[in-house]
């Protein structure tokens, strides 16, 4: 380990000690550039119980930069060294920076759908980054044995979470952002057993919980997301027919206790008849 790391490495766990307070002489501001230098560290202590920590307490719970500081960071981390670090590559540790980078954002998103701090050009440039994000990341595995938590689905999915939300969020952004989930869903790369289809579902569940987009939207997508089915059978059409399946389970047993659509609930279990090749009616 080389000092600078393993300097970062004893401050942090100092800081986490001492409720996420800086000592006298020190500022916050110095600490973040060496915070985004290994935001994506193969050492899971590191990135995951250190950085991500402080981040989220610094930003999210103690409100400790400001608007101009938060609009500053949020530019490096969608520059090319962090969200964007390797995009494209797959099996390489560069994952760890793009996936963690996401969870930043997240906190940077929620701050301003808190607290809108980001003009409508600056929040248009933002959508499109997350969108180009999630359609550009190869690399979905979820859990690693080097490394540990990958997740890139699943961090994604979270970013979106937040940006659906936000005041800015009209149709026509929800309308892209259902587009990006079928694209993820329909990945030809690999099938999600990491509980992404859950943090996915989070999604498509807020969606319908603010109705900034016509139920009957929803529903329509939901009726298309199952048209993998008619496709030749490969094992793109496989990754998809099952990503698909196990979101619209997922989606099903959070709203069924709801029962305020059946519409809604009649074209999931509809959905879901067509991708599941071993539903009772195909047996």
């Amino acid at each position: 380990m080389n000092d600078i790391r393993a300097k970062l490495k004893l401050d942090l766990q100092r800081i986490e000690k001492e409720q996420y307070e800086v000592r006298e002489g020190e500022r916050i501001q110095d600490f973040i550039p060496r915070m985004l230098k290994y935001i994506g560290d193969p050492d899971s202590e590191l990135r995951d119980n250190l950085i991500y920590p402080t981040f989220y307490m610094w930003i999210q719970e103690g409100n400790k930069l400001s608007e101009e500081e938060l609009r500053s960071l949020l530019a490096v981390l969608l520059d090319d060294e962090h969200l964007f670090n390797g995009i494209g590559s797959q099996n390489d540790q560069t994952v760890f920076t793009r996936t963690f980078t996401a969870l930043a954002i997240v906190l940077i998103v929620r701050r301003h759908r808190q607290q809108p701090f980001l003009d409508i050009a600056e929040f248009q440039h933002l959508k499109k980054e997350l969108l180009r994000y999630y359609a550009e990341e190869k690399d979905l595995r979820g859990y690693l044995e080097e490394g540990g938590w990958a997740h890139s689905a699943a961090h994604g999915a979270d970013m979106f979470v937040e940006l659906v939300q936000c005041s800015e969020s009209d149709a026509t952004v929800q309308r892209e952002v259902l587009s990006a989930i079928q694209e993820v869903l329909y990945n030809g790369i690999h099938i999600f057993n990491e509980e992404e289809d859950e943090r996915i579902t989070n999604i498509i569940d807020v969606m319908i919980e603010t109705e900034r987009l016509p139920l009957a939207e929803i529903v329509e997508w939901i009726s298309n997301l199952a048209q993998c089915a008619d496709r030749p059978r490969s094992r793109e059409q496989v990754i998809a027919r099952v990503n698909s399946k196990n979101v619209l389970r997922s989606l099903y047993f959070r709203r069924v206790q709801e029962g305020r659509s059946e519409a809604l609930l009649t074209a999931i279990t509809a959905a879901e008849n067509k991708v599941n090749r071993f539903a009772t009616s195909k047996m």
